[in-house]
């Protein structure tokens, strides 16, 4: 047998292997989801019992929320990117819709002076976090074919008045960031992306210091000692929590932050429960499950076989990836707190949902051949 003819062998097989389905990514998010619920029991102990006399309610609930992602995960895994191709408009155009309807009065249920949930029966949704989906596949769908600067400029100004309405201004980092980013690998001029990313930046500290408590937040992340009963709160607890962990970990389920001592323990803050009881160790682990997921998501997008699966994979990649890097850097004090969840992790149910229905993309995309 001839050198070109066993090339021309082996050359199918190793077409086939790069084709198959990622299983490494799949189960790296199986691993962390799985985590986010143990933690979410952990952590809520205290405050379900306190609230509805069940230590399980809300570990019950991201169970539930666990099960229909991963659902959802294996519907999108499977269909073909033609048909998501055709569903990536009117998919984006219900959420701007879903965005528009959860500002109207009697509509949208207002908590702590946000408006971000709609009720629909027994469930309770959260239109921000479907747009982060939404967004995704329509810029993957309008990028692959044209990259009119002005109609991106006017795209993301809607979305991001929208969702700072709400207000909600850790979500509207982490779609325009991810608008970016997606703008970016579309091939997009430096020039243009460095135009974006100044407005961007301007108007990110405009609705800073339009907000008094956006204000204060940021204040405080310079000066974190200068109110410890009052806006510094917060930050100080996580940092307590983190030290308290030290290398180890003071053990699961025995957590003292928790115990009310930690605003938002379930939700933005659940990494500094994490920290404190398995410690440095343990949350390194969790921090190299994330990095090499986001390294399989852009191994993928770099190998997709058309724009679309590029643009789509690296869109989703960068979304989980900007979400957990600016959620990670506010626990350890890096950027100020901005309400961001942890991706997989944090208590949630459209978060979660909508998490996997974007890595069962991914899945779909490492099948393309």
């Amino acid at each position: 047998m001839t050198k070109h003819s066993q090339s021309q062998k082996y050359k199918p097989q190793a077409q086939a292997k790069k084709n198959q389905f990622d299983y490494v990514l799949f189960f790296t998010v199986m691993l962390l989801t799985a985590f986010g619920v143990l933690m979410v029991y952990d952590a809520s102990v205290v405050e379900a019992f306190r609230d509805f006399s069940d230590k399980f309610y809300f570990a019950r609930l991201q169970g539930f929320w666990a099960l229909l992602g991963f659902a959802s995960l294996v519907l999108a895994s499977r269909l073909p990117l033609g048909l998501i191709k055709k569903l990536a408009l009117p998919f984006f155009a219900v959420s701007i819709l879903l965005l528009i309807a959860v500002l109207l009065p009697g509509v949208g249920q207002e908590v702590q002076g946000a408006r971000r949930w709609l009720t629909l029966g027994p469930l309770t949704i959260q239109p921000s976090e479907l747009v982060k989906l939404s967004f995704v596949l329509y810029l993957a769908t309008w990028l692959e074919k044209r990259q009119q600067f002005s109609h991106f400029i006017v795209l993301s100004g809607v979305i991001l008045a929208l969702v700072m309405a709400q207000p909600d201004l850790g979500t509207s980092i982490v779609v325009i960031a991810t608008g970016l980013t997606m703008y970016f690998l579309s091939g997009a001029k430096l020039s243009s992306l460095i135009t974006l990313s100044l407005l961007g930046l301007i108007s990110g500290l405009g609705l800073i210091f339009a907000s008094p408590y956006r204000k204060q937040r940021l204040l405080t992340f310079f000066n974190p000692t200068s109110d410890p009963l009052g806006a510094s709160y917060h930050i100080r607890q996580i940092l307590i929590a983190l030290g308290s962990g030290g290398v180890l970990g003071v053990g699961i389920g025995r957590s003292r932050q928790k115990y009310e001592y930690l605003p938002e323990a379930t939700t933005d803050s659940i990494f500094a429960v994490i920290a404190e009881e398995v410690g440095f160790i343990g949350s390194a682990v969790v921090v190299l499950l994330f990095l090499l997921l986001i390294y399989r998501g852009f191994t993928l997008a770099k190998n997709a076989p058309n724009p679309f699966s590029q643009l789509l994979a690296g869109g989703i990649t960068s979304w989980i990836g900007i979400q957990a890097l600016l959620n990670l850097a506010a626990m350890v004090a890096l950027v100020p707190l901005t309400g961001v969840p942890l991706p997989f992790i944090s208590y949630g149910g459209s978060s979660l949902v909508t998490l996997l229905t974007g890595v069962g993309l991914l899945l779909n995309v490492s099948r393309q051949k």
